[in-house]
Protein backbone atom coordinates (compact mmCIF):
# COMPACT_ATOMS: atom_id res chain seq x y z
CA UNK A 1 0.00 0.00 0.00
CA UNK A 2 1.33 3.51 -0.91
CA UNK A 3 1.72 6.23 1.61
CA UNK A 4 1.34 8.69 -1.04
CA UNK A 5 -1.02 9.86 -3.67
CA UNK A 6 -0.47 11.73 -6.53
CA UNK A 7 -2.65 14.79 -6.64
CA UNK A 8 -0.61 16.45 -9.90
CA UNK A 9 2.48 16.17 -11.85
CA UNK A 10 3.58 19.71 -13.10
CA UNK A 11 6.61 20.14 -15.71
CA UNK A 12 9.54 20.64 -13.25
CA UNK A 13 13.02 21.36 -14.44
CA UNK A 14 15.44 19.70 -12.27
CA UNK A 15 13.89 20.89 -8.93
CA UNK A 16 14.89 21.26 -5.23
CA UNK A 17 13.24 19.69 -2.95
CA UNK A 18 13.11 21.99 0.76
CA UNK A 19 12.10 19.93 3.74
CA UNK A 20 10.48 21.93 5.82
CA UNK A 21 8.25 19.25 8.26
CA UNK A 22 6.95 20.73 11.69
CA UNK A 23 8.29 18.81 14.65
CA UNK A 24 11.72 18.98 15.24
CA UNK A 25 13.93 21.38 16.83
CA UNK A 26 13.11 24.66 15.46
CA UNK A 27 14.53 27.24 18.62
CA UNK A 28 13.07 30.54 17.72
CA UNK A 29 10.85 29.30 15.11
CA UNK A 30 13.54 29.27 12.61
CA UNK A 31 12.44 26.91 10.11
CA UNK A 32 9.19 27.65 10.83
CA UNK A 33 9.12 31.45 9.76
CA UNK A 34 11.98 30.36 6.89
CA UNK A 35 9.06 28.02 5.01
CA UNK A 36 6.18 30.64 5.91
CA UNK A 37 8.36 33.27 4.33
CA UNK A 38 9.29 31.01 0.89
CA UNK A 39 5.68 30.32 0.68
CA UNK A 40 4.49 33.71 0.63
CA UNK A 41 6.45 34.43 -2.25
CA UNK A 42 5.33 31.82 -4.72
CA UNK A 43 2.09 30.07 -5.64
CA UNK A 44 2.16 26.43 -5.42
CA UNK A 45 0.25 23.33 -6.75
CA UNK A 46 -0.28 19.98 -4.46
CA UNK A 47 1.73 17.31 -6.10
CA UNK A 48 1.42 15.02 -3.39
CA UNK A 49 -0.87 13.89 -0.25
CA UNK A 50 0.47 11.81 2.37
CA UNK A 51 -1.62 9.10 4.32
CA UNK A 52 -1.89 10.91 7.68
CA UNK A 53 -4.03 8.42 9.14
CA UNK A 54 -1.17 6.27 9.10
CA UNK A 55 1.95 7.81 9.63
CA UNK A 56 0.32 10.07 12.22
CA UNK A 57 -0.61 10.08 15.66
CA UNK A 58 -4.02 12.09 16.07
CA UNK A 59 -3.89 12.27 19.98
CA UNK A 60 -0.59 13.42 19.83
CA UNK A 61 -1.24 16.11 16.78
CA UNK A 62 -4.99 16.43 16.98
CA UNK A 63 -7.13 17.87 14.40
CA UNK A 64 -8.26 21.59 15.42
CA UNK A 65 -12.30 22.06 15.62
CA UNK A 66 -14.08 25.74 15.02
CA UNK A 67 -17.08 25.93 17.38
CA UNK A 68 -19.69 28.69 16.53
CA UNK A 69 -22.30 29.46 18.82
CA UNK A 70 -22.05 25.81 20.17
CA UNK A 71 -22.22 24.26 16.28
CA UNK A 72 -19.10 22.27 15.35
CA UNK A 73 -18.71 23.87 12.35
CA UNK A 74 -15.25 22.53 10.70
CA UNK A 75 -12.92 19.86 11.86
CA UNK A 76 -9.21 20.48 10.46
CA UNK A 77 -6.59 17.69 10.44
CA UNK A 78 -3.29 17.87 10.31
CA UNK A 79 -1.22 16.95 7.17
CA UNK A 80 1.55 15.90 5.29
CA UNK A 81 1.90 17.08 1.56
CA UNK A 82 4.52 17.62 -1.08
CA UNK A 83 4.28 21.26 -3.30
CA UNK A 84 5.53 22.22 -6.42
CA UNK A 85 6.59 26.10 -7.21
CA UNK A 86 8.76 27.97 -9.12
CA UNK A 87 10.66 31.36 -7.78
CA UNK A 88 10.54 34.72 -9.29
CA UNK A 89 13.69 33.70 -11.46
CA UNK A 90 11.58 30.57 -12.54
CA UNK A 91 14.15 28.24 -10.86
CA UNK A 92 11.61 25.29 -10.33
CA UNK A 93 10.99 23.63 -5.60
CA UNK A 94 9.42 21.28 -3.89
CA UNK A 95 8.56 22.36 -0.64
CA UNK A 96 7.55 19.11 1.90
CA UNK A 97 5.14 20.43 4.43
CA UNK A 98 3.20 19.97 7.47
CA UNK A 99 3.96 17.58 10.34
CA UNK A 100 7.15 15.15 11.22
CA UNK A 101 5.62 10.74 10.81
CA UNK A 102 5.13 9.83 14.13
CA UNK A 103 5.24 6.15 12.70
CA UNK A 104 6.85 4.36 9.88
CA UNK A 105 9.94 6.51 9.42
CA UNK A 106 11.66 4.29 7.06
CA UNK A 107 8.93 3.50 4.88
CA UNK A 108 8.11 7.21 4.63
CA UNK A 109 11.57 8.27 3.81
CA UNK A 110 11.79 5.87 1.03
CA UNK A 111 8.66 7.00 -0.21
CA UNK A 112 9.98 11.04 -0.72
CA UNK A 113 12.91 10.07 -1.81
CA UNK A 114 11.37 7.95 -4.39
CA UNK A 115 9.22 11.06 -4.94
CA UNK A 116 12.13 13.21 -5.64
CA UNK A 117 14.38 11.05 -7.87
CA UNK A 118 10.75 10.12 -10.06
CA UNK A 119 10.53 14.19 -10.05
CA UNK A 120 13.95 14.57 -10.97
CA UNK A 121 15.03 16.64 -7.93
CA UNK A 122 18.60 17.93 -7.86
CA UNK A 123 19.39 18.44 -4.16
CA UNK A 124 17.65 18.01 -1.23
CA UNK A 125 18.01 20.71 1.80
CA UNK A 126 16.38 20.56 4.98
CA UNK A 127 15.49 23.60 7.01
CA UNK A 128 16.16 23.72 10.74
CA UNK A 129 17.29 26.06 13.98
CA UNK A 130 18.89 25.43 17.62
CA UNK A 131 19.57 26.55 20.83
CA UNK A 132 23.62 27.26 20.87
CA UNK A 133 26.04 29.78 23.03
CA UNK A 134 25.58 32.56 20.34
CA UNK A 135 24.86 36.19 21.13
CA UNK A 136 21.94 38.10 19.49
CA UNK A 137 24.28 40.91 18.03
CA UNK A 138 26.29 38.96 15.74
CA UNK A 139 24.53 37.08 12.41
CA UNK A 140 23.34 33.71 12.58
CA UNK A 141 25.42 30.92 11.63
CA UNK A 142 24.80 27.84 9.51
CA UNK A 143 25.63 24.23 10.59
CA UNK A 144 24.84 21.21 8.49
CA UNK A 145 24.03 17.63 8.32
CA UNK A 146 25.74 16.77 5.04
CA UNK A 147 25.64 14.04 2.48
CA UNK A 148 29.12 15.02 1.99
CA UNK A 149 32.90 17.09 3.37
CA UNK A 150 31.98 19.21 -0.06
CA UNK A 151 28.69 20.11 0.67
CA UNK A 152 29.34 20.53 4.73
CA UNK A 153 31.79 23.33 3.08
CA UNK A 154 28.88 25.36 2.59
CA UNK A 155 28.32 26.13 6.18
CA UNK A 156 30.43 27.82 8.95
CA UNK A 157 30.22 25.45 11.52
CA UNK A 158 31.18 21.91 11.43
CA UNK A 159 30.68 19.64 14.32
CA UNK A 160 31.14 16.32 15.31
CA UNK A 161 28.54 14.95 17.90
CA UNK A 162 26.25 12.50 18.27
CA UNK A 163 22.40 13.82 18.92
CA UNK A 164 18.88 12.71 18.19
CA UNK A 165 17.51 12.28 14.75
CA UNK A 166 14.53 14.19 13.54
CA UNK A 167 12.56 12.63 9.90
CA UNK A 168 14.34 15.28 7.85
CA UNK A 169 18.21 13.91 9.00
CA UNK A 170 16.23 10.33 7.87
CA UNK A 171 15.38 11.60 4.38
CA UNK A 172 18.84 13.15 3.89
CA UNK A 173 20.33 9.96 4.67
CA UNK A 174 18.12 7.80 2.46
CA UNK A 175 18.68 10.29 0.00
CA UNK A 176 22.38 10.25 -0.03
CA UNK A 177 22.53 6.21 -0.44
CA UNK A 178 20.61 6.87 -3.38
CA UNK A 179 23.14 8.99 -4.65
CA UNK A 180 21.29 12.32 -4.25
CA UNK A 181 23.12 15.10 -2.65
CA UNK A 182 21.34 16.03 0.52
CA UNK A 183 22.28 18.70 3.68
CA UNK A 184 20.46 19.77 6.46
CA UNK A 185 20.88 23.68 7.32
CA UNK A 186 20.57 24.43 10.78
CA UNK A 187 20.44 27.87 12.13
CA UNK A 188 22.10 28.89 14.89
CA UNK A 189 19.81 31.13 17.77
CA UNK A 190 21.08 32.37 21.32
CA UNK A 191 20.43 30.14 23.62
CA UNK A 192 18.76 32.41 26.24
CA UNK A 193 16.33 33.45 23.44
CA UNK A 194 15.18 30.47 21.65
CA UNK A 195 11.86 31.40 23.15
CA UNK A 196 11.12 34.20 21.17
CA UNK A 197 10.96 34.56 17.10
CA UNK A 198 14.29 34.42 15.80
CA UNK A 199 13.89 35.92 12.19
CA UNK A 200 17.76 36.12 12.30
CA UNK A 201 17.75 32.31 11.79
CA UNK A 202 14.77 32.81 9.37
CA UNK A 203 17.12 35.13 7.68
CA UNK A 204 20.15 32.61 7.77
CA UNK A 205 17.84 29.68 6.52
CA UNK A 206 16.92 31.32 3.21
CA UNK A 207 19.80 32.87 2.66
CA UNK A 208 21.41 29.40 2.82
CA UNK A 209 19.15 27.90 1.06
CA UNK A 210 19.18 30.73 -1.97
CA UNK A 211 22.71 30.61 -2.44
CA UNK A 212 23.17 26.94 -2.24
CA UNK A 213 20.12 25.49 -4.05
CA UNK A 214 20.50 28.87 -6.59
CA UNK A 215 16.93 30.31 -5.91
CA UNK A 216 15.82 33.66 -5.61
CA UNK A 217 14.10 35.17 -2.43
CA UNK A 218 13.50 38.36 -1.23
CA UNK A 219 14.51 38.77 2.28
CA UNK A 220 14.41 42.54 2.46
CA UNK A 221 11.33 42.52 5.17
CA UNK A 222 13.25 39.56 7.01
CA UNK A 223 16.40 41.55 7.04
CA UNK A 224 14.26 44.66 8.73
CA UNK A 225 12.45 42.44 11.08
CA UNK A 226 15.01 40.95 12.54
CA UNK A 227 16.89 44.31 13.33
CA UNK A 228 13.80 45.10 15.05
CA UNK A 229 13.92 42.30 17.40
CA UNK A 230 17.15 42.34 17.81
CA UNK A 231 16.49 45.98 19.38
CA UNK A 232 14.00 44.72 21.05
CA UNK A 233 16.56 42.14 23.15
CA UNK A 234 19.00 45.22 23.15
CA UNK A 235 17.08 47.15 26.04
CA UNK A 236 16.34 43.69 27.93
CA UNK A 237 19.76 43.10 27.99
CA UNK A 238 20.65 46.44 28.82
CA UNK A 239 19.28 47.15 32.08
CA UNK A 240 21.21 44.23 33.53
CA UNK A 241 25.03 44.31 34.19
CA UNK A 242 25.22 40.46 34.29
CA UNK A 243 23.41 39.93 30.89
CA UNK A 244 25.90 42.68 29.40
CA UNK A 245 28.54 41.20 30.60
CA UNK A 246 27.18 37.71 29.26
CA UNK A 247 27.00 38.89 25.68
CA UNK A 248 29.90 40.65 25.91
CA UNK A 249 31.86 36.91 26.72
CA UNK A 250 29.57 35.63 23.65
CA UNK A 251 30.49 37.94 21.47
CA UNK A 252 34.17 37.72 22.20
CA UNK A 253 33.68 34.02 21.53
CA UNK A 254 31.81 34.61 18.33
CA UNK A 255 34.00 36.95 16.77
CA UNK A 256 37.18 34.66 17.53
CA UNK A 257 37.54 33.03 13.64
CA UNK A 258 39.10 29.55 15.50
CA UNK A 259 35.81 29.44 17.50
CA UNK A 260 32.93 28.10 16.23
CA UNK A 261 30.74 26.75 18.51
CA UNK A 262 28.20 23.27 17.68
CA UNK A 263 25.48 21.64 18.63
CA UNK A 264 24.96 22.15 22.24
CA UNK A 265 26.40 24.60 24.91
CA UNK A 266 30.02 25.40 26.56
CA UNK A 267 30.48 24.68 29.72
CA UNK A 268 32.29 28.06 29.83
CA UNK A 269 29.30 30.07 28.83
CA UNK A 270 26.07 31.65 31.34
CA UNK A 271 23.28 29.73 30.89
CA UNK A 272 21.45 33.17 29.91
CA UNK A 273 18.50 31.31 32.05
CA UNK A 274 17.70 34.67 34.07
CA UNK A 275 17.78 36.63 30.87
CA UNK A 276 15.57 33.46 29.14
CA UNK A 277 12.94 34.05 31.94
CA UNK A 278 12.88 37.96 31.14
CA UNK A 279 12.80 37.45 27.43
CA UNK A 280 9.60 35.10 27.91
CA UNK A 281 8.17 37.45 30.05
CA UNK A 282 8.67 40.62 27.49
CA UNK A 283 6.71 38.21 25.00
CA UNK A 284 3.45 37.57 27.61
CA UNK A 285 3.39 41.38 27.94
CA UNK A 286 3.36 41.73 24.67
Amino acid sequence: MSLYELVERPELGSPLLVLALDGWIDAGFGAQTARQMLLDQVETVTVATFDADTLLDHRARRPAMVLQEGVLSSLTWPSIELRAASDAAGNDLLVLTGAEPDHQWRAFTRAVVELALELDTRMVIGLGAYPAPVPHTRPSRLASSASSAELASFCDVHTTVEVPAGVHGAVERRAAEVGLPAIGLWAQVPHYAAAMPSPAAAYALLDGLARLGGLTIDLTELAATAERTRSRIDELVAANPEHVAMVSQLEAQWDDEGSAPGFGLDAGIPSGDELAAEVERFLREQ
